[in-house]
């Protein structure tokens, strides 16, 4: 009884962390939402402000805006697609389908959402001169600062379980916030975002990755699977061979399917 307590209340703290990690990064993205609707100067200020500063600095350098242009679309959406349909179809080889669908349910909501969210703001691109650099449809958030978070943070999270050492798993982290970070700065000093879009962006696909781990988090705890901490372990601890053996009364359905 007192084991069965205990795991109850580590379940309602893990899963409360995670209902807070979704807010955390969801509010980012509705304050963003709230001011671009209602046109608050001090935004419009502060974004044209800054995409002429990016814009200018990125042409100041011979070559520069080249290697933005490159750089943006290899690490653009269609790249993080690929790669959650490639993970997909090794987990479903290995036999983990709930969590190959979960790869592609993240990548599919977000792109999805990234697209209705344009359609209702519909806001205009930066219009700067001598543009180096042109994308089509509205700007805000960007798809391309979005699918990056999404996309790295999601490979991050099938990737833990496999990745034993705490050095490993900060460096995992720190790669996909370097790209994220480097996604995002391109889109601005490329001259087709606003400095508000990417941001929005960033918070949006983290926002969808969070909600979704916490959604197949849930769904292990209604199998009667061990309590896992995503952000440490990965969405599916199990997924290492080499996983360290647990204890039965931790573990009773044994490998989803």
């Amino acid at each position: 009884m007192l084991d069965r307590q205990g795991t109850n209340q580590r379940l309602g703290v893990r899963l409360t962390l995670a209902t807070v990690a979704v807010i955390l990064f969801a509010v980012p993205f509705m304050l963003l939402l709230v001011l671009v609707l209602s046109s608050f100067e001090p935004l419009n200020d502060f974004d044209e402000d800054m995409a002429r500063r990016f814009y200018g600095h990125a042409l100041s350098i011979p070559g520069y805006t080249d290697f933005l242009s490159v750089g943006t679309e290899v690490f653009g959406p269609w790249t993080w697609r690929v790669l959650a349909v490639l993970a997909a179809i090794w987990l479903w080889r290995r036999g983990w389908p709930r969590l190959a669908v979960w790869s592609v349910v993240t990548i599919a909501v977000s792109g999805l959402l990234n697209l209705a969210v344009k359609e209702l703001v519909d806001r205009a691109r930066p219009i700067l001169p001598d543009a180096v650099s042109w994308a089509p449809g509205p700007s805000f958030p960007s798809g391309h600062a979005m699918a990056a978070a999404t996309g790295t943070s999601m490979l991050v999270l099938l990737l833990l379980p496999v990745l034993k050492r705490r050095g490993a798993r900060l460096a995992a982290w720190g790669v996909a916030a370097a790209i994220t970070v480097f996604v995002a700065y391109s889109r601005v000093g490329l001259g087709v975002h606003w400095v508000s879009d990417v941001i929005a962006g960033v918070a949006l696909g983290l926002a969808t990755v969070a909600a979704t781990a916490m959604g197949y988090e849930t769904w292990r705890r209604d199998e009667g699977h061990r309590p896992a901490v995503p952000y440490e372990e990965g969405v599916e601890p199990e997924v290492s061979e080499e996983a360290s053996p647990l204890p039965e009364s931790d573990f009773p359905e044994g490998r989803p399917s």
